[in-house]
Order: structure tokens, then C-alpha cells, then sequence
């Protein structure tokens, strides 16, 4: 493993309160080569430089425990939704090995990617499968099971909330990971929010290390069931959010 990595690694996680073992370290080093070795072939991310890939895809996955706080001392079952590469899921379990992940996306070869991530790095209580939020969202196996739904996908929060709100059970939250200042969108979100069950309760925000950028997790506690009509069919909830 190259002493750079481990170093920022090392730096960052302590700005976040994370500590690693070797073991966990080996393990994202040797996540950050399968990124690159199967970037080649397949777009899975554009950040690539070892650095970039640290604080952007690392170090903000876990960034996750500033909201959750007994994220390491507790089995707690979390969706990933819109995975792509892994984030924020693979990092989470890497960090955290008591989690049990389910990483969902709609691409299929991203989702090859993900078991050969997860069989070369040995990691256990965590599945990648492939297939929609708006019929995974239907299926009795997920819906209303997870703890906390997360999402770093790029979508604005009412429709987000759609995709995820529906696999979270009563008591439950739903955290997406979001860019810069989120007042007006949450502001915007709050009637999509109560409809599907939800009540925002809490933002988070800080700076990455290493980079101007302000992240924001907001913290959207399920209070009541979500209606079977949510989520809507395939399409819907992006073309025309809830209000």
C-alpha cells in the first residue's frame, strides 16, 4: 500500500473521528485500485486522482457518522440507493463492519463491479443488486426494513425522498448527501417530505477536509407509513416531484 495513501487516509479520517486498522486501510487501498483498474473499461467515476478519490468518495462516505453517531456500535441496516461505484455504501461497511448494507442500482455491470469489490475484500452482511427504486420500493422483502436509506445520487429532494422514503421503517431515516447551501430545496421538499411519511429534522453541515466544498446531511425522520401509492411508476417521481 502507498504510505501517501495511508497518510491522507489517516489525516482525514481524524478530522471526521474515524479510526482505521491496518486491515480496514489494506482494504480501501485495494478498493481505490479495482476503482481505477475497472474505470478503464467502465465509467464508474470521474475523480481519479488518489487524493481526489480520498476525500471526495472516502472520506465524505463516512462522513455519514457526523449525523449518525453509534454508527460503529450498532448492526444497523442501511440502503444505498443509486450506489454507482459504491458510494457511500462500500466505505461505510469498510469503516463500520457491523453495518448491513444492501447496495442498490439500476446498472448492471456497476452491480458486477460491486460483488467483485465486496468477494476481493471479503466483506460480509452486504449485497449489491440490481433493479429499479420504483419497483424495489414495492417489494415487500425491502420495503419498510432499513434503519437508514442513504443516497449520494444527484437528484433534488423531493424526488430523492420518493425513491427512498418507501424502504425506511417508521422510526427510521432517510439521509442524503448534499452539495453546498440546501435551505431553498429543503424548503421546497417539505411537502413531498410530509406526504410520504417524513418530517425533516435535522441538517448537518461541514466542509470536506482539503476543499472548499460544503456538504449537508439532512436528516428526514420517518414518522408515519409511507401510502402504497409511493413510488410512483417508473419515471414519475422525476418528472413530475411531489409538492
Amino acid at each position: 500500500m502507498e504510505k501517501q495513501f495511508a497518510q491522507w487516509m489517516e489525516e482525514e479520517c481524524s478530522q471526521i473521528g474515524v479510526t482505521l486498522s491496518e486491515k480496514q486501510m489494506e482494504q480501501f487501498f485495494q478498493y481505490y485500485e479495482m476503482l481505477i483498474q475497472w474505470n478503464e473499461v467502465m465509467n464508474l467515476t470521474a475523480i481519479t486522482e488518489m487524493d481526489q478519490v480520498v476525500t471526495k468518495h472516502f472520506v465524505d462516505s463516512m462522513s455519514l457518522v457526523k449525523a449518525v453517531s453509534e454508527l460503529g456500535s450498532k448492526e444497523i441496516r442501511i440502503m444505498d440507493l443509486g450506489t454507482g461505484a459504491g458510494f457511500p455504501g462500500i466505505p461505510l461497511k469498510i469503516a463500520f463492519p457491523n453495518l448491513k448494507l444492501t447496495l442498490l442500482d439500476s446498472l448492471n455491470k456497476r452491480v458486477k463491479f460491486l460483488n467483485e469489490v465486496i468477494g476481493t475484500l471479503g466483506l460480509e452482511k452486504i449485497e449489491a443488486v440490481h433493479g429499479r427504486a420504483e419497483d424495489f420500493g414495492r417489494n415487500p422483502e425491502y420495503r419498510g426494513q432499513f434503519d437508514l436509506c442513504v443516497s449520494r445520487a444527484v437528484a433534488n429532494l423531493a424526488t430523492l425522498s420518493e425513491y427512498c422514503m418507501p424502504f425506511v421503517k417508521v422510526g427510521g431515516a432517510f439521509i442524503p448527501y448534499k452539495s453546498g447551501k440546501v435551505e431553498e430545496e429543503l424548503n421546497q421538499a417539505r411537502g413531498a417530505v410530509k406526504l410520504l411519511g417524513g418530517k425533516i429534522e435535522n441538517a448537518v453541515s461541514f466542509e470536506l477536509p482539503k476543499t472548499e466544498g460544503e456538504r449537508t446531511l439532512v436528516v428526514i425522520r420517518k414518522v408515519e407509513a409511507t401510502a402504497k401509492k409511493y413510488p410512483r411508476k417508473a419515471g414519475m417521481p422525476g418528472k413530475e416531484p411531489l409538492k
